[in-house]
């Protein structure tokens, strides 16, 4: 592993893991308020800690892995949570879970295989975030979120951003493992 394990990034990436519960608990018995309080301190340490981790020169293996897994903890998280309340379809979660499935087992077989690291793409970053706005129109008690369907128009968003990043994860992979081969 290169760089600092123990570093402010890392932290961040950590608490945000450890927020889904309480995230979760609130929701659950009512404390909206609070509720959005801590998806939105999810979602600030979530672009924090990549930022931190730049200005601070402490990008590191733990990082890269830490990173996009409380992404992927966060996301499912929360999205099986609405399927339980039945405010989310069936066919959304199972597609975001299992495309994080793949990515994150993609990835580690491509570590294990050819020792490569892959960080997390730009359009996957685009569709947590629209996913994000999704769970926040969902939360957040704004008359315009029950009078509009701003949930179905990010959820939509997102299953297209998401697929996309889907096929760029896919590609990455292919790239990585036919260079291997090439130079085997």
């Amino acid at each position: 592993m290169q760089g600092h394990i123990v570093n402010i990034p890392n932290f961040l990436s950590i608490l945000r893991i450890l927020l889904i519960p309480w995230f979760i608990y609130c929701l659950h018995t009512g404390r909206t308020v609070t509720a959005l309080v801590i998806m939105i301190i999810a979602l600030l340490s979530d672009w924090f800690d990549g930022q931190t981790a730049r200005w601070t020169n402490e990008v590191s293996d733990m990082g890269k892995i830490l990173d996009p897994l409380a992404d992927k903890l966060c996301l499912a998280s929360v999205a099986i949570y609405f399927l339980w309340k039945g405010d989310l379809p069936l066919w959304f979660v199972s597609f975001v879970v299992l495309r994080d499935l793949l990515i994150f087992f993609g990835a580690a077989w491509i570590r294990h295989r050819h020792n490569v690291l892959t960080t997390s793409l730009w359009p996957g970053k685009w569709a947590v975030g629209f996913v994000s706005m999704m769970f926040i129109s969902m939360v957040w008690p704004l008359p315009l979120f029950d009078r509009w369907p701003v949930k179905e128009f990010f959820m939509y968003l997102s299953s297209a951003t998401l697929l996309y990043s889907f096929i760029e994860y896919c590609i990455r992979f292919s790239r990585i493992r036919k260079e291997f081969e090439a130079g085997a």
